[in-house]
């Protein structure tokens, strides 16, 4: 996928509007869309773009959330209300990846199509197929461009790293292990992070993926070596949070943060010096290509295939920073600017 063919994409679904938590289309297909939340910029972005291409389909949508991030048994009950109301398809965005999978399973036993999006299942072939940013080329870019941006002192890093939650969503592992194989950090499992040997690892956190959390686990990161030079976080509100804990103590200056997600608030951070660098994603055609695929299903019964040589159908990455390194693709943050969302 090419950066103008998102652009595109993403200039023409932009110009629809949010509808709500439903749509009663005329299409024969019903879809659910079941989201970790229904706060997190990048999950109303992703109810967005899936609301805009319900109403061009004429697909009946009703979108449903975790009370929280990590809310698998919320997430189960919509699945079991989707099954119950004669759904087509789910769009799915798990907390729990490997929690969620037996009744992910009763959906697909059902007949209904069922697609992870964002968040890859596990094992992933317990979906239909995934729709999702490639999680560990975005952890991958954004530890490559911090390894280049420190460059011989990279050998000298001391790195926080700032995770999701303790149950260790794929989404999160790939974000984090494809971070450390970027700066250069042998991997113990790829399928865990946490069991590596490297000794510029001062330690990982959890952050739930908010701001609140990123705060408290830049301050149990900084309590293990108030020396940490780098820091990994899952997204951009966790990266804001990092960067308060580092403020208060007075090193928000020398300390390089590196993100995941690609929001607008993000790539306003990276303009203002608080963030270094994000890989940038983009939910609203996720969640668009999502309804397509429901539609077609509904329609013909084929299935989704995933992006040659991937085991999911690649929806894009692009690194997003006002400091290029050399050997690093990246865009600008003018470019993000017009690609962000939130």
């Amino acid at each position: 996928m090419t950066l103008r063919t998102c652009v595109t994409a993403l200039a023409t679904l932009g110009a629809a509007s949010f509808a709500g938590t439903a749509y009663a289309g005329s299409h024969a297909a019903g879809a659910c869309l079941i989201t970790k939340t229904d706060t997190n910029p990048f999950f109303v972005k992703m109810r967005e773009g899936a609301t805009a291409k319900a109403e061009e389909l004429g697909v009946a949508l009703n979108t449903y959330a975790g009370k929280v991030d990590g809310d698998n048994e919320t997430q189960v009950a919509a699945i079991e209300t989707c099954i119950a109301n004669g759904a087509k398809g789910i769009l799915l965005t798990a907390s729990d990846t490997s929690a969620i999978v037996p009744a992910v399973q009763q959906a697909r036993d059902a007949g209904i199509l069922v697609i992870a999006l964002d968040t890859p299942l596990d094992p992933i072939d317990a979906a239909d197929m995934t729709f999702a940013t490639d999680n560990f080329k975005a952890g991958e870019l954004i530890g490559q461009w911090a390894a280049a941006s420190l460059g011989d002192e990279s050998a000298n890093a001391k790195i926080g790293l700032l995770n999701i939650n303790i149950s260790q969503p794929s989404v999160g592992v790939l974000r984090n292990q494809g971070f450390l194989q970027g700066f250069g950090i042998d991997l113990g499992d790829p399928g865990k992070w946490g069991d590596e040997k490297d000794t510029r690892i001062v330690g990982h956190d959890v952050s739930e993926g908010n701001e609140e959390g990123g705060r408290k686990g830049m301050e149990n990161l900084l309590a293990q070596d108030p020396e940490i030079n780098v820091v990994y976080t899952i997204n951009e509100p966790a990266a804001a949070g990092a960067y308060e804990a580092l403020k208060a103590i007075g090193r928000q200056e020398d300390v390089l943060i590196v993100s995941v997600d690609g929001g607008c608030p993000g790539i306003d951070n990276i303009e203002a010096g608080i963030i270094g660098a994000t890989s940038q994603q983009y939910p609203l055609k996720m969640a668009a290509l999502g309804v397509e695929a429901i539609a077609t299903f509904a329609e013909t019964g084929e299935k989704p295939e995933a992006t040659e040589g991937k085991n999911f159908f690649d929806t894009g990455v692009a690194l997003v920073t006002d400091h290029p390194a050399d050997g690093v693709e990246s865009i600008s943050v003018a470019e993000g600017k017009n690609l962000c969302w939130g």
